[in-house]
């Protein structure tokens, strides 16, 4: 990518990185129970966050889903922050009290996880009816699953988008999975991405294990935006390697499945172009990773030193009866 420098270039890969040993972790955690509630790693799926995040501003908006955490991150968030809110403590994004679903960390541009399938879809048409009312220049990502453009909010919203020419970029991540259910029963269109036809904007459906093919789309859609073009309908065909959640059996995909996509690991892909195109040397990978290990460690060491929120604080920060 001509317009990407080396530094650029290691920058991503350090981030796809750092998802991938942050989730990890996250994995461990739960499965000691130390992390209450449910949880929904974002494993195989990291360059999808980070092509993405990589082709805006840092000023610009993103809505974030209940699979979340690597978007987060992508968008320039405290590790120390988010492993605190995982572990219900104070330091947190959201002072303990919103955990795995709801981080939102506004000074990065980052307006929230969601908890509900689809509704960072609204959000994000809100934000963009702000950004044109304003005359801000700029734009939102708006990440949601495969399962989300079933719902009738993102056809509400597509719809709403297009006619306004708000500057939304509309890019499901495509695991395959809604839940356990594939999309093959679900869809009766292999293409998702010509949903896009139906409300007259764009629509593009791409190799979302490919970290600089999903940059490169997410810049062509951000430019769009900005030059007043409106909404496109990004699909990246990518993969969770890990169940839907914490209590999920994965009785419905086989091992055979699981280890073919595997094989097609977005980390391990966009090494191999790095060390191709001697943008760095082996010794340079090492460094990254034991740069990323240790900025893991700090973050579970700040987490698991932080108190909890004081009882006192049950009633704090409550909006709603």
């Amino acid at each position: 990518m001509s317009d990407l420098s080396d530094n650029t270039l290691l920058h991503m890969y350090r981030q796809m990185l750092t998802i991938r040993r942050f989730e990890e972790k996250v994995a461990e955690f739960l499965s000691k129970g130390m992390i209450h509630g449910t949880g929904h790693l974002y494993i195989g799926e990291e360059a999808v966050a980070v092509g993405a995040c990589s082709a805006i501003n840092p000023d610009d908006y993103i809505t974030s889903t209940h699979r979340g955490h690597g978007h987060c991150i992508a968008k320039g968030a405290d590790l120390k922050k988010m492993m605190a809110e995982l572990l219900g403590k104070e330091a947190g994004y959201c002072l303990g009290k919103g955990g795995s679903m709801h981080i939102a960390d506004v000074e990065t541009g980052n307006l929230g996880a969601n908890g509900v399938v689809g509704g960072s879809i609204g959000i994000a048409c809100g934000a963009g009816v702000t950004i044109k009312m304003k005359n801000l220049k700029k734009v939102v990502v708006c990440f949601f699953g495969d399962g989300a453009l079933n719902q009738g909010i993102f056809h509400e919203s597509a719809n709403l988008a297009s006619v306004w020419k708000l500057p939304v970029i509309f890019l499901c991540e495509n695991n395959q999975y809604a839940m356990s259910t594939s999309n093959k029963l679900s869809f009766n269109i292999d293409d998702l991405s010509k949903r896009a036809d139906s409300y007259g904007i764009p629509g593009v459906t791409f190799d979302g294990n490919d970290v600089l093919l999903v940059y490169q789309q997410v810049k062509k859609a951000a430019q769009f935006a900005r030059e007043g073009g409106g909404p496109t309908l990004l699909v990246a065909e990518t993969y969770r390697w890990k169940g839907h959640s914490r209590s999920d059996a994965e009785r419905y995909r086989t091992k055979e499945e699981v280890a073919s996509w595997r094989k097609r690991c977005p980390i391990t892909r966009f090494k191999r172009f790095l060390k191709e195109n001697k943008v760095a040397s082996d010794e340079e990978f090492a460094r990254i990773e034991k740069e990323v290990e240790r900025s893991i460690e700090e973050a579970v060491e700040f987490a698991q030193k932080s108190p909890f929120p004081p009882c006192s604080s049950l009633e704090k920060h409550v909006y709603a009866p």
